[in-house]
Formats: structure tokens, C-alpha cells, sequence
């Protein structure tokens, strides 16, 4: 099925990412080819799990675009440029294209011949000079070897079209001319004594044993045709070497296989060009060739989304993107697909323990790093269970799973969440952003922090600072609400700060005079706490 990516929200927390690791390893060890994946920056608390339990860091994934590697293009489809003329138009006959990338020896585009270059070249040459190989020539003129000296023949071309005293005392010879004669032996005698490059006997015509040895002596070449004088004539330009009429790599315009298909649409719209060459940048190595046509069939990434459901929140371009699964234990979101798919959206306090549930299902036995990371997920979204959207099942789960990675939850859950707590290094938005989830609900938009702490007044000292940056979001990204909510993990609730336009909904979303770094109590779960109450406001 290819290979499908695992990921979860722009704004990685320790759920999303153990999530997608653990369902990753599950999918592979199905036999599903599947990659983890991460949306941004993971944080601290993140980063401590990672490290604890040795578990590498999954690639950033950018966006999930249609790119022309997704699209059937004409894969290795181009012509070395050492290929015959004749030859690279069967190519391009049989294969119905109007154009063909030349490549060299190593596949290095080179540049780019279409059948109007043919026709011009032919057209426009006087074709008296010739460069090609031995091999080119047998095989377009239907010739056989009779001596073979060099590989490459590279020379001006003659026929002895006047009688043969005539020719031999009025037309000099060198070992640069290609001549083209029948059996006249005078004429034979007369070219192979002259050292010429390349003899071409035409209509079968013999040649004696005492001329081939003087041939054989003095390094001439010789082939001999079925083809009359004529028809050779007319025929050896298309032996030559397809590169001598090469519009060069200047003149081409030419995709990489990481371009966009939006992007190779909108250039498309301008040239109007059949074919484009698709060349690597990276070393310029021809890939093959892309038939504006090849466009209508595509093949769209397959990603999997883990703890989250929101488009706003997932990668850009999943529109284009054909999502195969979700797993989320959030509210139903804003994504739509075109087919029926599993989404598995469970009551539970972490997303973690869904991906839990599957490998209990599957009988998949789990490791202890990935264990590990499963049990970092559940800890950190419920706060080692404390959380009110700890469920009985998250509780089975972080015993069965600490068993596994050979742990204390408690104990290694506390120093995990003092690790995601230091402000050490962090700017203001960096709080925010920590972990930040926009929703929307009705006409407006709401964007939410959460960062836990042990000492508040870290924080608070710098309150107005922190409040001003919440502004400065709002205004930027034209949110009704920025909110953040600095949770005590000792005390087991939440001091608020919010976007100061933003303070009529909070007064009537608590029901009172709400100011700046107001505690409230019991207050730990954004989904349960905090969300639902001033999505309550709005829908009024």
C-alpha cells in the first residue's frame, strides 16, 4: 500500500509523539510500511521521555502536498546521448512523445531533443561532417562489420558519385573522410591506400582479399551495406549522435520529483509545453519524463492521524493527502474525508491508551522502549492519573505498561513533568506555544495554551509581559480568545492569563470579575475544564 505517515498536531506534546512512535511500531510490525512523523518542535517533557527510553526522535514531516514523485510519470524515460538519431525517433514514435531527455553515461541530464529539432537539423545541415559510433552505423544502415578499428567514427562524408579516374584524380582523400563507394575497386584500392577514416560499400559490393589487407594495415575502417550509394546516403545522418543536435540544459525547463504538482500547473499554465524533463537538482540525474498528461493520475501520500481530528491543527496540505485511520480521545473536528475510514475516538485521557488498546487487540507483543513511550503519553495528558479525564482504562494501561518499561510511574512520571516544567531558554511565546490547540466554534476562533509548572511565580513575576505577547497573537492571527492557562501540577489547578479584548468572555465564562493570573481551582484538563466552558459563551 506504500508507505503511510504517522503524526500528530502541529504543536507536539508527549501524547502526540508517543502516540505516533508506538503506532508506527504496531503498523510495522503488521506489515505496514509506516514512518512517525512530527508536525514542529517537540518540547522538554518530550524530549526527557526520547532520551529515558532511548527512542529517537521522529523526522520532521513539512507537509503532505501532492509532489511529482506522487504522480506516474514517465519514469526512465530519456536516451543516452551516444544513441543514433534513427533510433531516437523509433523511440520517441513508439512511445507517442514529441520530445525525449538526453542523458550521458552516468545519466546526467544533458539537455533535450523533440521531433521539430529533428526536423530543423535535417532541414538546415548540409550533413558533410559525422559523428557517431561504429555500432550506430551497422545498425542504421543494416551493415556488416567487415573491419573494425575504432569505436567511434568522427569524419566528413563522401560518395564516389563520379566515374572512378575522375574521382581518384580530382577528389583528395584523407583519414578524416568517410567515403561511400560500390564495388569499384579502383576507387577501394585508391581509399584504403589513402588511410581514409571509414570505407562504406554499398549494394553488397565485394571488396578483394589484397584491398582488406592494405585496409587492415593502414587502420581503415570498413562496413558494408545492402543499401545502394543513395540510400546511404540519405540514411548515414541518422547515425549520428543524438547529443550533436541537443538543445542544452539552458534551454529546458525541467521538475524535481520534490516539486509541487500545484506549482509544475501553474508553470504549465504559461509554456503550454507536452513534456518537461524530470531531472534531480540535487546532481542533475534524469529521472525520467513528465507528460503534462500524467498529471490526472496521482497517488496522494497515505498518512494516519493520532490525538488530534482538527484541520487547523494538522499538517498542510492534508487536503491532498489520503488519510487512512485517525485515533484521538479529543471532541470531533473540522476534518471530512471522501470514503468511509477507521476512526477510532475514545473517551479516554490519552491517545496513548487507544494505541494500548490496539496492541491487545492485535496480540502484539510490546518492547519496552515503546512501552515506555506509551506510558510518557498517558502520564503526561493525564497528569500521572491525577487528571479528571483519567479513565479506568488509562489506569490498566499505566500499570500494565510500567510493568513493561520497568519503571516506577509515579516516581519517573513526577521527574518527567519537572522536565517539561523549567522555563530555562523559553521566550513568552515559547510558553504559549508549548502546547497550543486552536478551536473554532461558530464565527470565532480560539487559541489556547497550556504549560505546567511547580512555581507560578516564575511567571507571574512577568505577567504583564506574558499578557501583552497574548495580545500581540490574538491581533496577529485574528483570534477572538488567546488564552493560557499555567496548570500547578502540586496544587491541582490552573492560573489563567488571557488576551485582554478577551476578558468580557472569561468574566461570563466563570461567572465573576475575572482578572489577570486568576486561580482557579480543580482546573487541569483543557478538554474537560476549559474548552467546553467558553465554547459555551460563543455558542450563546
Amino acid at each position: 500500500m506504500g508507505k503511510v505517515f504517522i503524526f500528530g498536531h502541529r504543536k507536539p506534546d508527549t501524547d502526540s509523539v508517543a502516540s505516533a512512535i508506538s503506532l508506527a511500531y504496531l503498523k510495522k510490525s503488521l506489515g505496514v510500511s509506516a514512518e512517525a512523523r512530527i508536525l514542529g518542535s517537540t518540547n522538554k517533557e518530550t524530549k526527557y521521555a526520547l532520551d529515558y527510553f532511548k527512542v529517537k526522535e521522529p523526522a520532521y514531516l513539512n507537509d503532505v502536498k501532492l509532489q511529482l514523485k506522487d504522480v506516474d510519470y514517465h519514469r526512465h524515460y530519456f536516451l543516452n546521448g551516444k544513441s543514433s538519431v534513427y533510433n531516437s525517433y523509433v523511440y520517441m514514435l513508439n512511445q507517442g512523445l514529441t520530445g525525449v531527455p538526453i542523458v550521458d553515461e552516468k545519466e546526467k541530464f544533458i539537455g533535450i531533443v523533440t521531433i521539430k529539432d529533428l526536423a530543423h537539423h535535417f532541414i538546415r545541415d548540409d550533413m558533410e561532417h559525422l559523428k557517431t559510433s561504429y555500432d550506430n552505423l551497422l545498425s542504421v544502415l543494416k551493415a556488416e562489420e567487415i573491419n573494425r578499428v575504432d569505436e567511434e567514427i568522427d569524419g566528413n562524408i563522401l560518395a564516389a558519385s563520379y566515374r572512378s579516374t575522375t574521382f581518384i584524380n580530382s577528389v583528395p582523400l584523407t583519414n578524416k573522410d568517410i567515403l561511400i563507394v560500390g564495388d569499384r575497386h579502383s576507387v577501394i584500392e585508391y581509399a584504403v591506400k589513402s588511410k581514409v577514416l571509414l570505407l562504406i560499400i554499398s549494394g553488397n559490393g565485394e571488396i578483394k582479399e589484397e584491398h582488406l589487407k592494405i585496409a587492415k594495415k593502414n587502420g581503415v575502417n570498413i562496413i558494408r551495406s545492402s543499401y545502394d550509394t543513395y540510400h546511404i546516403a540519405r540514411l548515414i545522418g541518422l547515425a549520428g549522435y543524438i547529443e550533436t543536435m541537443t538543445r542544452t540544459t539552458k534551454d529546458a525547463v525541467c521538475f524535481d520529483e520534490i516539486d509541487y504538482v500545484d506549482d509544475i500547473l501553474d508553470i504549465n499554465r504559461k509554456l503550454r509545453h507536452t513534456n518537461y524533463p524530470v531531472v534531480r537538482a540535487k546532481d542533475q540525474k534524469c529521472l525520467g519524463l513528465l507528460r503534462i498528461t500524467d498529471l490526472d493520475t496521482r497517488n496522494p501520500k497515505k498518512v494516519i492521524l493520532v490525538d488530534h481530528n482538527e484541520k487547523a491543527q494538522s499538517v498542510e496540505g492534508l487536503e491532498e493527502a489520503s488519510i487512512q485511520e485517525i485515533f484521538d480521545h479529543h471532541n470531533l473536528g473540522s476534518i471530512t474525508t471522501t470514503v468511509p475510514i477507521n476512526f477510532r475516538n475514545m473517551a479516554v485521557g490519552s491517545t496513548c491508551t487507544i494505541v494500548y488498546t490496539l496492541y491487545k487487540e492485535k496480540n502484539i507483543e510490546i518492547p519496552k522502549e515503546i512501552a515506555g513511550m506509551m506510558l510518557s503519553g498517558i502520564l503526561s495528558d493525564t497528569l500521572i492519573l491525577k487528571s479528571p479525564t483519567a479513565t479506568k482504562l488509562d489506569v490498566e494501561a499505566v500499570h500494565d505498561l510500567a510493568l513493561i518499561a520497568g519503571v516506577d510511574y509515579k516516581k519517573y512520571g513526577l521527574e518527567m513533568l519537572k522536565a517539561g516544567t523549567s522555563l530555562q531558554g523559553m521566550g513568552y511565546e515559547d510558553v504559549l506555544y508549548n502546547d497550543f490547540k486552536v478551536y473554532n466554534v461558530n464565527d470565532k476562533k480560539m487559541g489556547i495554551g497550556q504549560f505546567f509548572t511547580m512555581n507560578f511565580e516564575e511567571i507571574k513575576k512577568d505577567m504583564d509581559r506574558y499578557i501583552d505577547t497574548l495580545d500581540e497573537v490574538a491581533e496577529a492571527n485574528h483570534y477572538d480568545v488567546v488564552a493560557l492557562y499555567i496548570t500547578d501540577i502540586i496544587k491541582n489547578g490552573s492560573y489563567v492569563l488571557f488576551n485582554r479584548k478577551a476578558k468580557d468572555v472569561f468574566d461570563i465564562a466563570y461567572g465573576k470579575e475575572m482578572e489577570e493570573g486568576s486561580y482557579i481551582e480543580n482546573c487541569v484538563s483543557r478538554k474537560k475544564h476549559v474548552v467546553p466552558l467558553l465554547m459555551e459563551v460563543f455558542e450563546k
